[in-house]
């Protein structure tokens, strides 16, 4: 299995500096700073990685589980909330908030339900996050 490699570089002190990180694949390559990270400024931060990191990895979970099960999905389309929350002893992230929709043609809603789940406890994203408290909201949408 490949290793995949991104990297960062930071200058300067935490509030005043600044850093730019970049995807090993080259899609991304892009701005941080305490701003973007504590505050609403433009850039980027590792939580917002770490959210499209967990999101897509949820994703394909599902869809294998779904298709594995017989009923491959047309759509998943997940959301991934990582708080960020300064407490005593620092800074941490305690919570992850997964929302995902998903049109999948044939399935009643409790194997779904079931897939879900099953995707979330094993998407490899969420078990190197284990560590937060991993909510999973899941609808079934079929049009």
């Amino acid at each position: 299995m490949p290793v995949r490699t991104s990297e960062a570089v930071w200058e300067g002190d935490l509030k005043e500096g600044h850093g730019t990180m970049s995807l090993g694949g080259g899609a991304y390559r892009g701005p941080y700073s305490f701003a973007s990270r504590f505050e609403n400024g433009t850039g980027t931060n590792p939580e917002e990685l770490i959210a499209a990191a967990h999101a897509g990895c949820y994703s394909m979970a599902l869809s294998h589980g779904l298709a594995t099960a017989g009923h491959p999905p047309k759509r998943v389309h997940t959301t991934a909330k990582v708080h960020l929350e300064k407490t005593e002893g620092g800074f941490s992230i305690p919570r992850i908030d997964l929302v995902t929709e998903a049109e999948v043609p044939g399935i009643d809603q409790a194997k779904f339900q079931e897939q879900a789940e099953t995707a979330k406890k094993n998407c490899p994203i969420s078990k190197l996050l284990a560590a937060a408290q991993i909510s999973l909201t899941a609808t079934l949408v079929n049009k």
